[in-house]
């Protein structure tokens, strides 16, 4: 018996989980992959919105801006990637200037600090790439970048550390109360019984929340397609470019990432698959020449890979969070859609406040906060390469060349709870075929490294789990 049981395993799960092992309570996650972050959580811009956009009054705005806050001190304590950068939002044309006078009166309800409208020339004095049809645009000085799926396994490894649970493969078939007590069974069959629930299933959180209440939600995977750019581009523009907002969105951007690469996008299609991450020339097409029109100097030969995600749209437009009325114990963290990472650590906060206060926790008295990265040879001096290299060898054997990562940190991916899996789980952890060749070089030496680690023979090994082998068998059988 669990006294919580968290669905989901994206920054959301993974930050309530971390949040609710505060207190002294035994807390589940179940995840439908086999790793964290495999949702719209790993197919994420990065960017840490100010909150100028968000309706005055909604959820949305309330949990941007108080999110938004609390990254500095997680960053710190969590040790993942986060930086202020500032975003623009820029218009194109003087008629322009009526939206972004709605910006700026959004921003001031919403308790925005920081943020003005400049001209076009002034832009560009920060922003030298930005193009001279930009005659305007709303600067936001407090809106920052963080790496999403850094974050979502810094989290969910604090989570572990202070006694949380994670149960992988685990896709939820149906879920029931009887009497006080939920019963939650996953399609391979076993039942997990928890005195609350909370939802937090992206894009299938309308699905389960209509299995168990009279409330029902609708929400809408909407697609978006990006451009990854190479490193040497990372220097382009330090803050994050917008445009005006669209119904559809923000709109495309052109930022940095915190690991200087340049993320151009995205699009915003509607899909009735919400399993379809699949990318379109057309769509693609589509946001490099929006993405030039902000900055007319990118070259696609800049391009390194492309990729999607789906944002969970749910049909009022806003977030759904708290307590099921028709339902005592379930709690929704549903249609988390952009800026769902910027809200993310609000949010987390509040559903484990809410879940403490309806069970009576009390305080967990052995609860640790801090967690630390897995030290990188790219960042290190020559004297501490040194030093980690007489410490352990491995941190000499340099397996991917673009990222300049090391076998040490590769092992110790895996090793780590909730550790890699696969080439994608150690990709978001170390890096390892994030750089210009994605993966060419070091794919084999990685499938050993994980084939030893993890007993499995090289055709076990998987590229992201579930049906995606990387080799079928071995040439001469």
């Amino acid at each position: 018996m669990y006294d919580c049981i968290i669905i989901g395993a994206g920054i959301i799960g993974s930050s309530v989980a971390r949040e609710l092992s505060k207190s002294k309570a035994k807390i589940l996650v179940l995840e439908r992959k086999n790793d964290v972050a495999c949702g719209t959580t790993k197919a994420n811009s990065g960017i840490i919105h100010a909150g100028y956009d968000a309706a005055p009054g909604s959820l949305k705005a309330k949990f941007n801006v108080e999110g938004a806050k609390m990254y500095p001190a997680l960053s710190k304590e969590l040790d993942f990637p986060f930086g202020r950068n500032g975003a623009f939002v820029l218009s194109f044309s003087e008629d322009g200037k009526i939206g972004l006078e709605e910006l700026m009166e959004k921003a001031k309800k919403n308790g925005v600090e920081g943020c003005s409208i400049l001209s076009g020339d002034e832009i560009r004095k920060i922003e030298p790439s930005v193009s001279k049809d930009v005659v305007m645009g709303l600067f936001a000085r407090t809106s920052g970048i963080a790496s999403p799926y850094e974050m979502c396994i810094a989290m969910a490894e604090n989570a572990y550390k202070n006694g949380v649970e994670f149960s992988f493969e685990k896709e939820v078939e149906s879920i029931n109360k009887v009497g006080d007590i939920f019963e939650v069974k996953t399609v391979s069959g076993e039942l997990f019984e928890g005195r609350t629930v909370v939802n937090c299933a992206g894009v299938y959180a309308d699905t389960i929340n209509n299995q168990i209440s009279s409330i029902k939600y609708h929400i809408t995977a909407r697609k978006g397609e990006y451009c990854l750019m190479d490193k040497d581009l990372g220097c382009v523009t330090k803050a994050t470019l917008f445009q005006l907002p669209t119904k559809m969105g923000k709109g495309v951007l052109v930022a940095p990432t915190t690991h200087c690469n340049l993320i151009v996008g995205p699009s915003a299609t509607d899909v009735n698959d919400k399993d379809n991450v699949a990318t379109t020339y057309e769509k693609l097409d589509e946001i490099w020449k929006k993405a030039t029109l902000t900055v007319p100097s990118l070259s696609k030969s800049g391009i390194i890979t492309q990729f999607s995600g789906l944002r969970a749209h749910e049909a009022g437009d806003d977030y759904v969070i708290g307590f099921a009325k028709d339902v005592p114990g379930f709690f929704n963290c549903l249609g988390i859609e952009s800026p769902g990472l910027a809200s993310s650590p609000a949010i987390a906060s509040y559903a484990a406040k809410e879940i403490k206060n309806y069970l009576s926790l009390e305080d967990n008295p052995n609860f640790d906060g801090k967690r630390k990265a897995i030290k990188h040879v790219s960042s290190m001096s020559d004297e501490e390469l040194i030093e980690a290299v007489k410490e352990n060898k491995e941190y000499g054997h340099i397996v991917c060349r673009c990222e300049v990562v090391s076998e040490a940190e590769i092992r110790e991916a895996i090793r780590r709870k909730p550790g890699a899996k696969d080439l994608d789980g150690i990709k978001r952890r170390v890096r390892a075929g994030m750089g210009r060749c994605q993966m060419g070089f070091c794919t084999p030496r990685v499938m050993e490294i994980l084939s030893e680690e993890l007993g499995l023979s090289l055709e076990e090994i998987t590229k992201k789990g579930g049906n995606s082998p990387v080799v079928e068998g071995r040439i001469k059988e």
